[in-house]
């Protein structure tokens, strides 16, 4: 059997025509129609509205510019230009200059001229190794075992 459950209304009754309850049905209209707006008013003439619409324009325009204009007089957009053009020509050296006295080079030099004379052994040398080695030995008809 299925039981019947009373569902009653609790608070206090609404009156449909107070002043607050009309604001509300005014409120959800706009909202439905969308033309609710909230919070402060934009100025469209205010500087920083300007300034938005004009980096929407150059973005679209594709040539958006940010931070600070670029002094090409500077010292350091001088020292650039100069580097790119060593870049283009193949004049740019990069890294520390090296030091042909130190022991290093000196080691380097060495293994060129032996490779060069082909005396360069290549590897690890070989271990020594522990083992005895035997020998026999036939000295005047006598057999020595040699260690």
């Amino acid at each position: 059997m299925k039981k019947v459950v009373k569902i009653e209304k609790r608070g206090r009754k609404v009156n449909p025509n107070s002043a607050r309850q009309l604001r509300l049905k005014e409120l959800e209209a706009k909202r439905a129609n969308g033309e609710l707006k909230r919070g402060r008013p934009v100025n469209p003439n205010s500087v920083r509205q300007l300034e938005i619409a004009r980096k929407i324009f150059n973005k679209e325009a594709g040539y958006e510019t940010r931070g600070r204009n670029v002094d090409p007089n500077s010292a350091r957009q001088i020292r650039i230009a100069e580097l790119d053009n060593k870049r283009a020509n193949g004049e740019l050296k990069l890294g520390r200059p090296v030091n042909p006295n130190s022991a290093r080079q000196v080691r380097l030099a060495e293994l060129d001229v032996k490779r060069a004379n082909g005396t360069l052994r290549r590897g690890r040398p070989a271990k020594k190794s522990n083992k005895l080695s035997i020998e026999q030995v036939n000295i005047n008809g006598v057999d020595i075992i040699a260690f």
